[in-house]
């Protein structure tokens, strides 16, 4: 039986896809009756072949014009060298006007690969977590419409306020991996982002302040005709995939997650995506990340067929979670 506790999303991937397409994807997703979709947030794609990495705000105004109901979100911003609070309060309040309360942000400690070209040290783990929490007080006194003078440990603001803000600021959502991160979603963000079904993830976020909070999961899937064709599509357009999650945030260029990918094993892909040819498996990871405690999955279909997911949401997993729309 379908469970009504979950919401299922589209992810817009700005590593794989045109921007133009992504807004296609976005009005796909809203006419075949998603409520939501998250988009990614890179400088630079996880490997060449993937071949994109668009500005993800100017993708958002374009997307907040071309939709109307769907909800969008990023997933997720960081605040190392890239971002600066700042801006990201600045981009979030112009989005969230634009799209008229239908944009929520997804923020997190980021990845190396975006953030070596300011040729500057990679912070480790707990300091790039502090440095988040230091961001997100900022951001939040600034979209509450403060003026912000701020002298921290990470950032310094003199004398801002924001003119063009929403009446009501946006959801600030905080992507975590391990239990730390989680802690931080409990303690100062408005929803959790994660990326395995991990119930004790969820049992450290409740217990930090998340409990009635958000918990959103991105659940990668490769539909293709065959399993073995979906193997294909996962290990060519998707390769890190198959790396070590304790390499993911190291690596500096897209040709270190190449070489990383070329020692996995062909199945190795298998631990991170769904490789399907039907609705079976699909289900069966959707409905472990629900046991787990999440309330909201984004499909992120893998590669340039974007159709064969929107096929099989229309048809079969949007009916079978959402059976009375």
């Amino acid at each position: 039986m379908a469970d009504p506790r979950v919401r299922l999303g589209w992810w817009l991937s700005s590593e794989e896809h045109d921007p133009r397409d992504l807004i296609e994807h976005a009005h796909t997703a809203e006419a075949i009756g998603f409520e939501t979709a998250m988009i990614s947030d890179h400088l630079r794609p996880w490997v060449t072949r993937t071949g994109h990495a668009s500005f993800v705000w100017t993708t958002l105004g374009a997307i907040a014009q071309a939709t109307d109901q769907i909800e969008v979100g990023t997933g997720v911003v960081a605040m190392v060298h890239r971002a600066n609070p700042i801006m990201v309060a600045h981009a979030a309040a112009t989005a969230t006007v634009l799209f008229e309360g239908r944009f929520f942000l997804g923020v997190g400690t980021g990845e190396r690969l975006n953030e070596q070209a300011f040729g500057r040290r990679w912070p480790p783990s707990g300091e790039r977590r502090a440095q988040l929490s230091e961001s997100i007080d900022i951001i939040r006194r600034l979209l509450a419409g403060d003026t912000v003078n701020h002298r921290g440990q990470y950032w310094r603001i003199e004398n801002l306020d924001l003119a063009t803000r929403p009446a009501i600021p946006p959801p600030l959502y905080v992507a975590a991996s391990g239990p730390r991160s989680a802690a931080v979603a409990g303690e100062i963000g408005d929803g959790l982002i994660g990326v395995v079904a991990d119930g004790h993830l969820i049992e450290v976020f409740r217990a930090s302040g998340g409990k009635g909070k958000p918990r959103l999961a991105q659940l990668h899937v490769s539909l293709a005709a065959t399993v073995d064709d979906a193997i294909d599509v996962a290990r060519e357009w998707w390769p890190n995939g198959a790396i070590a999650p304790e390499l993911l945030s190291e690596l500096a260029q897209p040709r270190h997650f190449e070489a990383a990918a070329r020692t996995a094993a062909r199945d190795a892909i298998r631990s991170t995506v769904v490789c399907a040819a039907d609705t079976a498996p699909i289900i069966e990871a959707i409905d472990k990340f629900v046991a787990a405690g999440f309330d909201t999955v984004y499909l992120h279909q893998i590669g340039p067929d974007q159709q064969r997911l929107a096929d099989l949401a229309s048809s079969d997993l949007l009916p079978h979670y959402h059976p009375n729309r």
